[in-house]
């Protein structure tokens, strides 16, 4: 990661107070208006964040996997299902699939991904800012806050916005 996105995540730690306070304020909004609130933010902010110069999404924020994502991965790698379960993943605390060890094992050392096409649906999505349903994901999008410097920059324009 690049030390200016290094620095962004910084700042977004030390105002981990004042992310929860707008959150609060922005669960008052209508979804819709949360919506619109947050694909402008969104673009705004991966004008200025280039994934490939960070991927700390990749090194430190590992994905559920479903059955499906485990079955595109497997095609990818030309295994078999339960050879990809076996290899790559466990079950959390919560009995759900994840990545055995982060960094992410088919993060490349050019910040690429392995099986980018066929990625888990949760990291086609991440940070989960531009989706249809972003009210449902502002808890998880506080914690994102701290690991994507997009995301850190979508909560400094709220600030900047008096949010």
């Amino acid at each position: 990661m690049i030390d200016a996105y290094r620095r962004i995540l910084e700042r977004a730690a030390s105002r981990k107070q004042q992310t929860h306070s707008m959150i609060g304020k922005l669960r008052q909004l209508k979804p819709k208006e949360l919506v619109q609130l947050f694909e402008e933010l969104h673009e705004q902010a991966f004008m200025q964040i280039d994934c490939l110069s960070c991927a700390n999404c990749c090194a430190s924020v590992g994905p559920l996997l479903n059955e499906q994502d485990v079955q595109r991965a497997a095609k990818s790698l030309r295994m078999k299902n339960r050879e990809f379960i076996d290899t790559y993943l466990r079950q959390d605390e919560d009995g759900d699939l994840v990545f055995r060890t982060m960094p992410c094992p088919f993060l490349c050392g050019d910040n690429r991904c392995l099986i980018y096409e066929d990625r888990p649906k949760a990291c086609r999505e991440y940070p989960h800012t531009d989706q249809r349903y972003v009210h449902r994901y502002l808890k998880q999008t506080e914690i994102n806050s701290r690991h994507c410097p997009a995301v850190a920059c979508m909560f400094e324009e709220l600030a900047a916005r008096g949010w």
